[in-house]
């Protein structure tokens, strides 16, 4: 299994697929849209902590920023019903002590505001990860915007989050959002998170 990889950055998608180059080989590695600013841009040097996902017809490799944040996305994976796809949502828009903060407030609107995420599968990450998450401490109010805060804002608050995680001013972050207008209101976490950083980008 890969547990880590530190290689060059050499493809970063919208969907938050990259490619990594190891000594001439080319890895494909699903990192959450919330952690590539943290690591590092295009052609720069990066470290990934990987989780392998094996199954019979597939082989898939997830990267994080920190062993915490993977160690967040495994405890995800034994959530029922929540899968790769899903776990990578969430991991996109809180980092582990965001995740952390969320749980430890039962923030049930904070965790509905990401795409793919109902009610009951909320409330069962919250009733799930309540134990899982030992090592992990929840986030101080100066680093990750407050779970009350996140439900207030609905989706637009958790990619402002994200978004202050890579490492953007709270207030950059937030014009960016802003400048999407009313179509965010009808915008997932990750349609706002992708938008926001075009905007960042101009």
């Amino acid at each position: 299994m890969i547990g880590r990889l530190c290689g060059t950055l050499v493809e970063q998608g919208v969907d938050g697929i990259c490619v990594i180059d190891v000594g001439g080989v080319g890895y494909d590695v699903a990192i959450p849209l919330g952690a590539l600013g943290r690591m590092g841009g295009l052609n720069e040097t990066i470290t990934v902590h990987v989780h392998t996902h094996v199954r019979e017809d597939s082989l898939s490799l997830y990267g994080f920023a920190t062993q915490s944040d993977r160690a967040a996305f495994r405890a995800l994976l034994g959530v029922s019903s929540v899968g790769p796809k899903v776990a990578l949502a969430i991991m996109g828009s809180f980092d582990a002590p965001g995740l952390a903060t969320v749980v430890a407030h039962g923030d049930v609107a904070a965790l509905k505001a990401i795409s793919g995420v109902g009610k009951k599968t909320a409330e069962r990450l919250i009733l799930d990860l309540g134990d899982k998450l030992p090592k992990i401490t929840p986030a101080s109010a100066g680093n990750t915007p407050s779970s009350a805060s996140l439900s207030g804002a609905g989706a637009a608050g958790a990619a402002i989050g994200a978004l202050a995680n890579m490492g953007y001013r709270p207030a950059e972050a937030e014009r960016a959002v802003q400048s999407l207008g009313e179509a965010a209101k009808e915008m997932s976490v990750e349609e706002i998170l992708r938008s926001a950083l075009v905007a960042l980008s101009q």
